[in-house]
């Protein structure tokens, strides 16, 4: 294990600073960098994502009839979504509650609107803005906007 794969101390702050809950234990560095969703037709679920939404399409791989892998990358994550033929148990739609925080809420809607993507109005929460749309097989996305800390 290199130096770069273990923190210092375990973390027991949230990145605005404030108190965890449960503060971290484990020196062990981690990062979720990909999430698979469950399509019914992949070709679909690439056009939706990468063309509809505008997301980065990182590999598209077609090892045999039976296998196929499809990464897509929202612009500024660091985590992508992987979907395809024989790399995933979930069903279409089983994804729900997937989050992505971005800086201004009103203006994400705004683009997911232009872009024919019908999303919900903005639901104000002490925790933070919110607006919740679906791709085509019904798995449910949520955007977050962060409330200002103080």
């Amino acid at each position: 294990m290199s130096d770069d794969d273990v923190q210092t101390a375990p973390r027991s702050t949230l990145v605005s600073g404030d108190p965890m809950e449960t503060p971290a234990t484990s020196t062990l560095r981690t990062s979720l960098e990909l999430v698979m969703v469950g399509v019914s037709d992949v070709d679909a679920a690439k056009r939706f994502y990468a063309e509809v939404l505008g997301w980065g399409c990182d590999h598209d791989v077609r090892v045999s009839d039976e296998l196929r892998f499809v990464q897509v990358t929202p612009p500024g994550s660091g985590c992508s979504i992987a979907f395809g033929t024989g790399i995933t148990p979930l069903r279409p739609g089983d994804q729900k509650g997937l989050q992505a925080v971005v800086p201004d809420v009103d203006a994400a809607r705004a683009d997911l609107l232009a872009r024919g993507v019908e999303c919900t109005g903005v639901d104000e929460m002490a925790w933070g803005r919110f607006a919740f749309f679906t791709d085509p097989d019904s798995n449910a996305w949520i955007l977050q906007e962060v409330p200002a800390r103080g």
